[in-house]
């Protein structure tokens, strides 16, 4: 990967290839190429510890696909909040509310040069609908609120999704505030769309200890009760808070892995 030196500062001019970042990381394991030699290195080790690391990125990635589907489809969302948005890869949250729903409006949050760099190069919008990116980090609410009410219409149904994010949060009553306040500035009839990973799973789990000596942003599993908590007051759409191979499968997916690794879920704000 290269860069004009002798561009304007702006992203580029923030990215620290020699220290791992998640974003990069997941990047790697989902086969795309905006990643670093720092990031193969841990991302490797990783793997070595955990061989199913990249299926459980897959399997994020395919559980955000279905729930954002039935969201656009079947309830009628047209406004997406997208935090922990990560490199654009295939199949975003916008192409997928896009492709059900032209006119939906997509935001989405993370707080990477990189990740921002790309965001605004490639998160395109159909001509009906609204596709635009926040600078931000999930532990500003507010901040994240305030500037996702210039692009949406917060007095109008949200879909706001976390796929495997909260656990950068490292205190999990923090983390449930968070999670909570954000929905609570939406409107009746919004939606929380949520999965994270397992603290049961032993080579994640051990794979997740080294990788939070890396050097990394660590990264904290929680128990499948504390992952349940975040749905708290919502009304589960069935289901209900399960492995992610589970909600709702696609006709003719492949068999659902024995191991359960991650937990994901979709709840309506009543």
């Amino acid at each position: 990967m290269t860069h004009d030196s002798s561009a304007p500062a702006g992203p580029w001019s923030k990215i620290d290839t020699s220290v791992p970042h998640s974003a990069r990381i997941w990047n790697y394991w989902l086969g795309g190429k905006d990643n670093y030699p720092v990031d193969h290195q841990v991302g490797d080790a990783f793997r070595e510890f955990f061989p199913g690391i990249e299926e459980l990125a897959r399997g994020s990635r395919a559980f955000l696909g279905r729930a954002v589907r039935h969201l656009a489809g079947e309830a009628g969302v047209r406004q997406f909040l997208d935090i922990g948005t990560g490199l654009p890869t295939v199949d975003n949250t916008h192409q997928i509310a896009q492709r059900v729903a032209p006119e939906a409006r997509i935001v989405y949050v993370d707080n990477d040069p990189l990740v921002l760099a790309h965001a605004r190069a490639l998160l395109t919008s159909t001509p009906q609908g609204v596709t635009d990116y926040i600078d931000a980090d999930l532990h500003d609410p507010d901040a994240i609120l305030r500037e996702a009410a210039t692009t949406l219409d917060l007095t109008r149904p949200v879909a706001l999704t976390l796929m495997q994010v909260s656990g950068h949060i490292a205190d999990y009553d923090e983390a449930r505030s968070i999670v909570t306040r954000l929905m609570e500035a939406l409107p009746s009839g919004s939606f929380l769309a949520f999965n994270d990973s397992v603290d049961t799973h032993k080579a994640n789990a051990e794979a997740t200890r080294r990788y939070n000596e890396s050097g990394a942003a660590p990264y904290f599993l929680r128990s499948p009760e504390q992952l349940a908590g975040f749905f708290e007051g919502l009304e589960l759409l069935e289901p209900g808070v399960i492995p992610l191979a589970e909600w709702r499968p696609d006709p003719g997916a492949a068999a659902i892995p024995s191991e359960v690794i991650a937990l994901g879920g979709v709840g309506r704000k009543p």
